[in-house]
């Protein structure tokens, strides 16, 4: 070591015990021993003993290193501790070297990959379950996701009512999660398989059929998937959790409005036009198709807990944009991986293979993150409010529990149910949307889109 010499100044009879003491102590007996403190030229030493000799020290402890100059090819005494000298202590402090830094040099992945011109991977998911749900508008297969990006659980509401009809003409490809009928292991039943979701047709007491496994090829190249030229592309939305617009009715957004309206749009019946003109063919009709990817990214990403302090920055006069800066988070923090994923599992919008889509929504950034995903949208839809499609009169009379003929108000899927949110609150919140977000929504009393 490089304090030998300085070691043999010492008695020869000192222990270990002395010895650190003599290296730690804050006070040297330097009229005794004629020893200056060598404290920085030690210290690395120290610490490079101490972590070699425990099973907590990685490859990156010496990446780094712990000692001057090392891993520093154009240093003095790079890689050979030998040559290397300490500063002479009456050396001018101008004339000294300037200490070097330690910089890691140890990028995230994806900068490293991007840096190097190659694409990042594709997040994973994994359907972990699959079921039947009755709504007001008709039955949904829900799906529950894992995936590799985070640990919340993400949904796909799934609109595919053909899938019971084992017997009708097969108009257009189900959709159904690859992942989910893949097979597990080796070891796994029949009645595994249809307990996670696994089945065909309706699940009862008398019916109960597993899918076929689909083959491991087809996870990583899926089978093309055609539809003819009259029947459109699936309708889909991204659509982020909103607990207190969808659970207990907030009117300060329009979201549980917007997830019942998503369903019911998707849901609606495809009326089939003929393939020619001169086809003798008759219109058919088809059960609407499409999916709700369900993000669990609260409050555009922020959590339940900010968006609630937001609220009360909003009640002092700041809009949903100022609040979100101001309690130190960006305007919006969502991300759209995890939904891409989704739809590629469920065999919609991928490259490869999957069905082109169209998007129900206004906001222009989850456009831009499904073409960078590599989706393919053919058109999208608006989402107009529905307080915005009617006059006043009409949303007093949703209310008062009537629609626009005064019949009783009709179900939904949240809280609002089939109503409409509106208020004071929400003209604010979705005239902030347009003019600080860029939503492509066309404001009260507007007659054109507005594409900010």
């Amino acid at each position: 070591m490089p304090f030998h010499h300085d070691v043999d100044s010492l008695s020869a009879g000192m222990s270990d015990l002395a010895l650190l003491d003599f290296l730690t102590s804050p006070d040297l007996p330097v009229a005794k021993h004629g020893i200056k403190r060598r404290d920085a030229e030690l210290d690395p030493l120290m610490l490079a003993a101490v972590y070699s000799s425990g099973p907590q020290v990685t490859r990156n402890h010496y990446a780094h290193d712990f000692f001057p100059a090392v891993g520093d090819p154009q240093a003095e005494g790079a890689y050979d501790w030998t040559k290397w000298q300490p500063e002479n202590s009456k050396t001018v402090d101008s004339q000294r070297r300037p200490r070097l830094k330690y910089v890691s040099r140890q990028e995230p992945r994806s900068q490293r990959l991007r840096k190097q011109g190659l694409e990042v991977a594709h997040e994973k998911v994994r359907c972990m379950a699959r079921t039947r749900v009755p709504t007001p508008h008709g039955p949904v297969f829900l799906h529950l996701y894992h995936n590799n990006r985070d640990n919340k659980e993400h949904l796909a509401i799934v609109v595919d009512p053909a899938q019971f009809e084992a017997n009708s003409p097969n108009h257009a490809p189900a959709i159904r999660s690859r992942s989910l009928d893949a097979v597990w292991n080796e070891n796994e039943t029949e009645m595994d398989r249809i307990t996670r979701g696994a089945y065909v047709g309706r699940l009862s007491s008398t019916s109960q059929h597993a899918s076929s496994p689909s083959p491991p090829s087809s996870q990583s190249h899926p089978p093309t998937r055609s539809l003819p030229n009259n029947i459109p592309s699936p309708l889909i939305r991204l659509h982020s959790e909103c607990f207190t617009g969808e659970t207990i009715g907030s009117m300060r957004c329009d979201c549980g409005e917007q997830l019942d309206e998503a369903i019911r749009q998707i849901s609606q019946p495809i009326t089939l036009p003929a393939l020619s003109p001169s086809s003798l063919t008759p219109t058919t009709t088809i059960p609407g198709r499409g999916a709700v990817i369900y993000l669990r990214q609260e409050g555009r990403g922020i959590g339940l807990l900010s968006k609630i302090r937001a609220y009360n920055l909003q009640d002092m006069g700041h809009d949903t944009v100022t609040a979100n800066l101001m309690l130190g988070h960006k305007a919006d923090e969502r991300g759209y991986e995890v939904a891409a994923a989704i739809l590629r599992d469920l065999g919609l919008g991928g490259k490869e293979g999957g069905e082109s889509v169209r998007v129900l929504t206004n906001n222009p950034d989850k456009m831009d993150a499904l073409k960078k995903e590599g989706i393919r949208v053919v058109e999208r839809v608006p989402m107009v409010p529905r307080s915005w499609q009617c006059r006043q009169h009409d949303v007093v009379g949703n209310e008062q529990g009537e629609g626009k003929s005064g019949e009783a108000r009709k179900a939904g899927a949240t809280m609002i149910g089939g109503g409409s949110v509106y208020g004071e609150d929400l003209d604010k919140y979705l005239r902030t949307k347009v003019l600080r977000m860029g939503h492509m929504l066309p404001l009260v009393g507007g007659s054109e889109e507005n594409d900010l």
